[in-house]
């Protein structure tokens, strides 16, 4: 069996929708489980409903958007079932009740956001159905188990497992919908899996089941050696090696959420990353495989922060100091990008999340003179050659660089 995920932008509208039910239909002859992103831009615009609820402002026009925008799309399909459109409507109800809630942000973020994967794959499971293509609608929140960390759920591994497999039977009579992005607690609350984590909860399915090989359905035409909004003459990667594609995704490359290699390349499952215009495409398959002079590799990484831990008591910089500054990273659940060291600071580089990263440098200053600087851009470049390396090194309003024999990485002021 195989494993296919479509993100927002393959199901963004009605036309998207039906060219996915085309794709799906070639592979409609063996047993294949669908995860289905949000659709579009639609976690952007829950975000912002979340943001305007807590801070009781008025959130009702971006629910209507929301609630328009799906509804264009279902008329857009056809789908007049009148208990399907019923159970859509229960849907943003509850949307409105999780988003109004008082409590936790992170927790009452998971409420909300994991609905437009919800969402999402009640309308394209409606739409396969109606379109001859017998499937089931499969909630992945009592498949996916996670623990409490809102926003950044943990995988209980073996009671995923459990859970997961008892799905082949399933598997050999209907295809499977589901969603990407979200788990179960086991108090029945959702939690995420981590922002982009559909390609994650791909990987979980397929290595749990498993799987033949996981495709996940972009608009690009494979992994390429750059984004090509950015450079140019950025290249598509016929093949790469499991190591080689997770240091990618470690850098910041956003074909692919950083979760999904390590659990695919400990199963040997393949993961192919195709184009959903063009599916006759090649696209790139990542495997266990050797592939020697890969080209440089470029990844732009925006919305950084510099933080800088400085001493106040003219020592330098010890173990001790240090361990105080890692322990605060890891009680804010918060992932080093780079870092850096002096005889009396130390600076490291994180993805910019306001209310994380005020926790995060109040910690800190208990202990240090803390500075920090936002609206920041890293650009890593891997396998770089002579040329790139000066390139990038010398790139204007450069604030920290770090180079090793095989990586350069520079933040810059954008």
């Amino acid at each position: 069996m195989k494993v296919f995920k479509f993100g927002g932008a393959s199901i963004k509208n009605g036309k998207a929708i039906k060219n996915m039910a085309a794709i799906v239909k070639q592979f409609a002859s063996e047993p294949l489980l669908i995860v289905v992103s949000a659709m579009g831009k639609t976690t952007n615009a829950l975000e912002q409903l979340i943001d305007k609820a807590q801070k009781n402002l008025d959130y009702k026009s971006s629910l209507d958007e929301i609630k328009s925008y799906h509804t264009e799309i279902i008329q857009q399909l056809e789908i007049v079932d009148q208990s399907f459109l019923e159970k859509i409507e229960t849907q943003f109800k509850g949307i409105e009740i999780a988003a109004t809630h008082a409590g936790d942000y992170d927790q009452v973020y998971d409420q909300v956001v994991s609905q437009g994967e919800i969402l999402s794959s009640m309308i394209v499971s409606a739409f396969l159905n109606k379109s001859g293509l017998p499937c089931e609608w499969l909630d992945a929140r009592n498949y996916i188990h996670t623990n409490e960390t809102y926003r950044e759920g943990k995988v209980d591994w073996v009671k995923t497992k459990q859970s997961i497999e008892t799905l082949n039977k399933t598997l050999n009579q209907k295809i499977i919908i589901t969603q990407g992005f979200i788990g179960g607690t086991s108090n029945h609350t959702t939690t995420t899996l981590g922002r982009e984590g559909s390609d994650y909860s791909a990987a979980i399915f397929a290595t749990c089941l498993p799987a033949k090989s996981v495709t996940i359905w972009k608009d690009v035409p494979g992994v390429m050696s750059a984004d090509p909004k950015r450079i140019s003459n950025a290249i598509v990667f016929e093949e790469l090696p499991y190591q080689e594609a997770s240091e990618m995704t470690y850098y910041g490359a956003s074909v692919i959420h950083p979760k999904t290699i390590k659990p695919l390349a400990n199963a040997n499952i393949p993961l192919l990353v195709k184009n959903f215009d063009d599916p006759s495409l090649p696209g790139t398959i990542i495997h266990d495989c050797k592939v020697d002079n890969l080209p440089p590799l470029i990844v732009f990484k925006e919305n950084q922060c510099l933080i800088s831990c400085k001493v106040t008591d003219f020592s330098f910089t010890n173990e001790q100091q240090l361990s105080s500054i890692f322990a605060a990273l890891s009680e804010t659940n918060t992932r080093i990008n780079v870092m850096q060291n002096s005889a009396i600071s130390f600076s490291f580089c994180v993805d910019f999340r306001d209310s994380k990263i005020l926790k995060l440098v109040s910690m800190l200053s208990e202990e240090f003179e803390v500075y920090y600087n936002t609206g920041l851009t890293l650009i890593t470049v891997k396998n770089y050659d002579a040329k790139t390396f000066i390139e990038y090194r010398s790139k204007p309003n450069v604030i920290l660089e770090q180079s090793s024999r095989s990586t350069l990485q520079v933040l810059v002021r954008s």
